[in-house]
């Protein structure tokens, strides 16, 4: 960034890190700030079908030729830099480096005026923590990527809590305790403004709707009433609330409400693909690409609350350093048919491997093995079809987005 002429710092920007539901909340900050009437960066990974979505301009992503020309862009200070790097470190630039340049250029020449923007894991050493954003959002922390951020929840959040800067505002949602405790010693250290989840911010009030739900959030300033959502879980509507705070504090911490009909027409647009997203009906077909143990538990309990299956499938592909027993674990309760298959990655876990860990877990009746994806779904939708009221069966894949998104191109073309 420093031989790009430092643009990452052309613009202001929200930054949002945590273990679950940046992707989500990172594009309803994007959504809140359009419809303020602000021009927007958004970036985000890790993608599920094509890498152009990782970054977005104004809420679109990137076309084929800009995503070309935003790499074409930076490719010589790339080769540049890792000449210097190779000769001293034996490092290059990596792939996810590469991409937050991009972005970060993308934005600077659109030119933005905010952008809204993912750690792709982690906070201090994320290659996003170039940036100096006067709001840091920390969604849920829980244990993933224990390899790389530490086998603690406050471990985790420590590398997460990385991303504040002094004098920012720090919007969190609830945490453990341990983690709560380092976030808010982080803040103390750099003298940052802490807006927390169920004291200053939250959701009053949620309730099922055609499409999604209805919700009533707070605010720092005021209370948001009959905001539609179509995202469906209280997990999303949790999401909602910590963007709206995010965006009040970008604005000036709170001191003016957002205009309610603003806040609800700007989520009335909000999607997340791969989130709970149905995509087909009759049966239901659900893609969500829970990964860890703390999604696959909010999974679980969105399916309670907001389906009521009589005949619940799932398709399920892991990859090889993610627990795939809490996974299984958490879905057992609400699923009655489990499909093993395996991912589009190379670290996907094998499908007998992770057929061993299942039967464990759920009866050995209730479990299929079916490495190949499109195998797999077309034995889940007949699985699902055998309870003859296709009305009340569902089939669900989920457990990584290397599953959900090659699934999602699958059942979206109709093959």
């Amino acid at each position: 960034m420093d031989v790009l002429g430092e643009r990452q710092h052309a613009y202001p920007a929200i930054h949002i890190t945590g273990t679950n539901g940046k992707t989500s909340t990172t594009r309803m900050v994007d959504a809140l700030l359009r419809g303020l009437g602000l021009r927007t960066g958004r970036f985000t990974s890790p993608h599920l079908e094509s890498v152009t979505e990782r970054i977005a301009i104004d809420g679109a992503s990137l076309s084929a030729e800009a995503f070309a020309g935003a790499y074409a862009d930076v490719a010589p200070y790339v080769a540049m830099v890792d000449v210097e790097q190779e000769s001293a470190t034996g490092d290059r630039v990596t792939f996810r480096e590469v991409f937050t340049a991009m972005a970060f250029a993308a934005f600077a020449d659109a030119p933005v005026d905010v952008a809204a923007v993912e750690v792709g894991m982690g906070g201090s050493w994320d290659s996003t923590n170039v940036i100096d954003a006067p709001v840091a959002v920390v969604t849920p922390i829980g244990l993933d990527h224990a390899a790389w951020l530490g086998s603690t929840l406050a471990a985790i959040a420590t590398e997460k809590a990385g991303i504040l800067r002094p004098g920012a505002t720090l919007v969190t949602a609830r945490q453990p305790d341990s983690a709560a405790t380092v976030l808010a010693r982080r803040a103390a250290d750099v003298g940052a403004t802490v807006v927390r989840e169920g004291s200053e911010y939250g959701v009053l009030d949620r309730r099922l709707a055609v499409g999604g739900q209805a919700v009533t959030l707070r605010g720092l300033t005021g209370v948001y009433e009959d905001v539609f959502l179509p995202l469906l879980g209280v997990h999303q509507a949790t999401n909602a609330a910590m963007a709206v705070a995010a965006v009040e504090s970008f604005v000036g911490l709170g001191k003016h409400a957002l205009d309610v009909e603003i806040v609800r027409d700007a989520f009335a647009t909000v999607t997340c693909p791969g989130r709970l997203e149905v995509v087909r009906r009759r049966p239901t077909v659900l893609l969500d690409a829970a990964h860890n143990v703390a999604s696959a538990v909010a999974l679980a309990d969105a399916l309670q609350e907001d389906f009521a299956f009589t005949r619940l499938v799932a398709v399920v592909g892991v990859l090889a350093d993610k627990d795939a027993a809490g996974i299984l674990e958490a879905l057992e309760p609400v699923v009655d048919v489990l499909v093993v298959t395996q991912g589009d990655s190379e670290r996907a876990l094998p499908a007998t491997v992770l057929a061993a860990i299942a039967v464990d877990i759920f009866d050995p009746d209730r479990v299929r093995v079916e490495p190949a994806l499109p195998d797999a779904l077309d034995v889940a939708l007949g699985e699902a079809e055998s309870v003859g009221d296709l009305g009340g069966a569902g089939v669900l894949v989920t457990g990584s987005i290397t599953t959900v998104g090659p699934a999602r191109r699958l059942l979206r073309s109709g093959s």
